[in-house]
């Protein structure tokens, strides 16, 4: 007899559903969230041809772990499990998402999913770090320029050495040297850490040789490509380099049905920090980079046909598409 299995994950316990090949429910039970006790609950049946889970924070770890005790595990799009799980059940309980789960790993309507690697999930941490971190700063200058202005101060522009001297100045007034001081202390230890994420993501992108490949592209740096490759992970995994572009979302939304058929904004679906840079790329190119290529001038002529905004977004598509053919052939850019 062979059996399938629906894992339906949550922090602290994971309900699990087996099934037999005819759909009929074998064993139904929830387990403590942990790759060894997920794996022997299925064993208990004598092992399954399938188990399947949902995407999720926790879902790589659980899907590593299981491939590494050989459960195989699939794990499938949320959004798309969503919708069928509604349509199988009306109450949504554990239970009942289980037993859905492990109908779609019998029946194989899903849509697997890649689970990337721990390097990749750790550069991609690196990179939301970083962000966070510069996030915070930037209210936190927002809030010093604030309270200077109650006071008659304007500390200006910049955030460099200059802007912290005539903080520092402001800081002297009766009523708001205690305040500026604080955040100003607070301001120093995230400035410090940005400049260790940087430094991080530089020796990151300097040992690796896809991130250099990448980086001979003008306007392209270190975020970028390593961003980029994180995001890819295994480029082996997109069958033709232009579907890199609707990865990250920077193809147009396109509706048909019967007469009506009109195409719309990009999706924006997938890695909305890869899509940020790859548009900063773009706009780099357009604006910064000295000297003509063919990639920039093409870039030129839409935005004199279509304005400057719709072709940074039209290079930010070509430059994923571009940097995907690189990684795959393993070869520099042309320019």
């Amino acid at each position: 007899m062979t059996y399938y299995a629906g894992l339906d994950l949550s922090m602290e316990t994971t309900q699990v559903c087996i099934v037999d090949e005819t759909g009929r429910k074998v064993a139904s039970m929830k387990v403590e969230s942990s790759p060894d006790m997920i794996a022997y609950a299925l064993r208990e049946v004598g092992g399954v041809e399938r188990a399947v889970i949902e995407t999720g924070r926790m879902s790589p770890a659980i899907c590593h772990g299981l491939r590494a005790l050989d459960i195989p595990i699939v794990c499938i799009d949320a959004r798309q499990a969503h919708q069928s799980l509604k349509a199988l059940k009306a109450n949504k309980t554990d239970p009942h998402d289980a037993a859905g789960l492990a109908q779609l790993a019998r029946t194989g309507f899903y849509k697997e999913m890649h689970v990337k690697s721990p390097a990749a999930h750790g550069v991609r941490s690196i990179i939301t770090t970083r962000n966070h971190l510069v996030e915070s700063r930037v209210r936190l200058d927002n809030m010093i320029r604030g309270l200077c202005a109650t006071f008659g101060f304007k500390p200006g522009p910049g955030q460099g050495k200059a802007f912290i001297d005539r903080v520092m100045e402001a800081a002297k007034t009766s009523g708001l040297g205690q305040s500026i001081t604080a955040l100003l202390a607070v301001r120093t230890a995230l400035t410090a850490q940005i400049k260790e994420m940087d430094r991080v993501l530089r020796e990151l992108a300097h040992r690796s040789q896809s991130c250099r490949q990448l980086m001979s592209i003008p306007g392209v740096g270190v975020q970028t490509s390593a961003a980029f490759v994180a995001a890819v992970d295994e480029v082996g995994r997109f069958r033709q380099s232009r579907t890199a572009g609707a990865y990250f979302g920077l193809v147009p939304k396109r509706h048909q049905s019967g007469e009506i058929d009109w195409t719309g904004r990009i999706t924006k679906q997938g890695d909305s920090t890869v899509r940020k840079l790859l548009y900063e790329a773009a706009n780099s190119i357009l604006t910064r980079s000295r000297g003509s290529f063919a990639l920039k001038g093409w870039a030129m002529k839409i935005a004199k046909r279509r304005g400057l905004r719709k072709a940074r977004v039209a290079l930010a598509r070509r430059l994923a598409v571009i940097m995907h053919a690189m990684l795959r052939d393993g070869t520099l850019f042309d320019a």
